[in-house]
């Protein structure tokens, strides 16, 4: 398979049930993948999914699912503990880039983390531009650098137009967590 660097980003939503669609559509196609979530960790719906997929996958094929933040996403200075997991996360999404299992490696949420400097951007340019040829790597959130988004071969902006937040809606089971 010819892979790519692909980046969703924006201030709209639809950037994590992108990288949602992407991996369903590759277990789908027998493939092997790698979800790593940035700057979250909690029982969100997708990831209760996830982890209900994995017990259906075919055999040799492997979906492996984790998460580098604390049970709330970051919305002032990041902490000590917040950078220290999101460093860990940022290794082990190298380490599943290199490994050979993995045909799709997903890192959710990282370019929030690198617009919080949070992990080296140097680095993450030098994963895409040594990234080996078999292994698709997405890229998603707001705040895509204007490096990684030059380096990417597919880059989505998605745009907020209107959104029920504004008239008081606050997340929904299912639909937004």
């Amino acid at each position: 398979m010819e892979a790519y660097v692909q980046v969703y980003t924006g201030d709209g939503k639809g950037k994590t049930t992108a990288s949602l669609g992407l991996t369903l559509r590759a277990l789908g196609a027998g493939y092997s993948v790698f979800f790593g979530q940035f700057l979250k960790n909690g029982d969100y719906s997708e990831i209760k999914m996830l982890r209900k997929m994995k017990t259906v996958l075919e055999e040799g094929q492997i979906l492996e699912l984790e998460q580098y933040g604390e049970p709330r996403f970051i919305k002032q200075k990041p902490r000590q503990e917040d950078i220290e997991s999101a460093l860990k996360g940022w290794e082990s999404i190298k380490k599943a880039l290199h490994s050979g299992i993995y045909d799709l490696v997903i890192a959710e949420e990282i370019n929030v983390a690198l617009h919080l400097g949070m992990i080296p951007l140097e680095e993450v340019l030098e994963e895409i531009k040594n990234k080996e040829c078999s292994v698709e790597f997405v890229l998603t959130g707001r705040y895509a650098h204007d490096d990684i988004c030059e380096a990417a071969d597919l880059v989505s902006e998605i745009q907020e137009v209107k959104h029920y937040y504004q008239a008081g809606v606050t997340a929904r089971v299912g639909i937004e967590k």
